[in-house]
């Protein structure tokens, strides 16, 4: 089981300000909040950190993982929506637009990046 996921930012500023906006649409919020990182748990359990965005630890710049994604499981294909677009309103860039896939499949997903690169998506299988 995955304990937690940590993206690297180069503008952690920046990236918090996305993440304040998008985080809270699949349950999560910001509970902790550093000059290294920034930590988003579920609203019911705020001490079981789920995400981090940070500095890299070694210092050197953040850079993306070619093949990476990071991908949350919502409800209903209304918060895969929601979500997609807030983040394209927040300056994320859009990977793929809310829909099934393949096409004839139950399973609903949107896919975006954010301002350092990192991939997202939103996934709900109904």
């Amino acid at each position: 089981m995955i304990g937690y996921v940590i993206v690297g930012s180069r503008d952690l500023p920046k990236a918090t300000s996305f993440y304040d906006e998008i985080m809270p649409i699949i349950g999560l919020m910001r509970v902790e909040t550093s000059d290294e990182y920034v930590a988003y748990a579920p609203k019911d359990k705020p001490e079981a950190v789920e995400f981090y965005i940070a500095k890299p630890f070694d210092g050197k710049p953040a850079t993306i993982g070619n093949g990476s994604m990071i991908a949350f499981h919502v409800p209903t294909r209304e918060t895969v929506e929601l979500f997609h677009k807030t983040a394209l309103a927040c300056g994320g860039q859009d990977e793929g637009a809310p829909g099934c896939r393949p096409a004839d499949a139950v399973e609903y997903y949107a896919y975006s990046r954010d301002m350092d690169g990192n991939k997202i998506c939103v996934f709900c299988a109904n």
